[in-house]
């Protein structure tokens, strides 16, 4: 199975989402406050990364203004940085996996599913209740009672 490719688009959008979003509290309402964090840390590793650039800084600018076709052109501007340096590259689908796994995990609405994304496994028995983790070489053991009351 190949790794799941993330496009520049995408980790644009999903660096940006909040300023592309019509107020914050329907950001708080999608959004759970660890992919919000990692939001600002995906945005604050483009601007790093573009810093120097006056038309890429110029776009980030608009952006972060809310203008949707800049948030096209900054698309091009990440795509480059991201081909000519392929760590940062790395490090920006890195954070970006880990959003979309945020994503997906606060948007879990059933009882007893389980994610398991990047070979870690996320078990949540209720959408209310603790998440239950475990990684690689990690053994999760749940007993419960099934007789009836």
């Amino acid at each position: 199975m190949e790794p799941v490719t993330i496009t520049a688009a995408t980790i644009a959008t999903l660096a940006f989402t909040k300023f592309l979003e019509s107020s914050v509290s329907k950001l708080s309402e999608k959004f759970t406050e660890t992919a919000i964090a990692k939001m600002d840390q995906l945005r604050q590793l483009i601007w790093q990364k573009l810093r120097g650039n006056p038309r890429a800084e110029t776009t980030l600018a608009a952006v972060e203004q809310g203008s949707k076709p800049d948030l096209e052109r900054l698309t091009v501007y990440l795509q480059d940085a991201m081909e000519d340096d392929s760590q940062f590259a790395a490090e920006v689908e890195t954070i970006a996996k880990e959003i979309q796994q945020e994503i997906s995990i606060g948007a879990v609405q059933g009882k007893n599913v389980q994610n398991v994304f990047g070979g870690e496994a996320y078990q949540v028995n209720d959408s209310k209740a603790p998440v239950i983790q475990g990684g690689s070489g990690h053994t999760i053991s749940i007993s419960y009672n099934n007789s009836p009351d």
